[in-house]
């Protein structure tokens, strides 16, 4: 089971308050009270990752919600492992990664995103940027209801 980065609970908080904010600036929504309950732990014990598995089941909702806002796909359609190449140099995926994108946890592709922005070599990030925010910006336009589609 994959692991969630402190920088993805970070992020679903964030978006839960700008979704939901305080009405008096003191107060939190129950999403933000669940996950900033799994980011306190995390600081307290110094980890940097979460098993998504033993989340309560709170957590793991609103978690999920976050990542449904998410892109799903790293393609930017220039797959190079289709030439055989063991990492795609368009999304910067492995050839297995590419294969089982489909199957994998929501959290499986969340380490596999931070990997890949973090290496921040594949030409999504560079060379194609552009078709990457493209791609991004197509999903969350009214006209293209293709929001959490999965692409290989």
């Amino acid at each position: 089971m994959a692991a969630l980065h402190i920088t993805d609970i970070e992020s679903a908080i964030n978006w839960w308050r700008d979704k939901k904010p305080s009405p008096d600036g003191i107060t939190a929504c129950a999403e933000v009270l669940a996950l900033a309950e799994i980011y306190a732990l995390m600081v307290y014990y110094h980890e940097s990752e979460c098993d998504e598995a033993s989340m309560p089941a709170a957590a793991q909702a609103a978690w999920l919600a976050w990542y449904a806002t998410t892109p799903d796909a790293p393609c930017i359609a220039i797959c190079s492992t289709s030439q055989g190449d063991a990492i795609c140099k368009g999304c910067g995926r492995s050839f297995e990664e590419v294969q089982r994108w489909t199957s994998m946890s929501p959290a499986e592709k969340r380490v596999t995103w931070r990997r890949i922005t973090q290496e921040g070599t594949a030409w999504r990030f560079n060379r194609y940027a552009e078709r990457a925010l493209h791609g991004e910006v197509a999903a969350e336009t009214p006209e293209h209801d293709t929001t959490r589609v999965a692409s290989s």
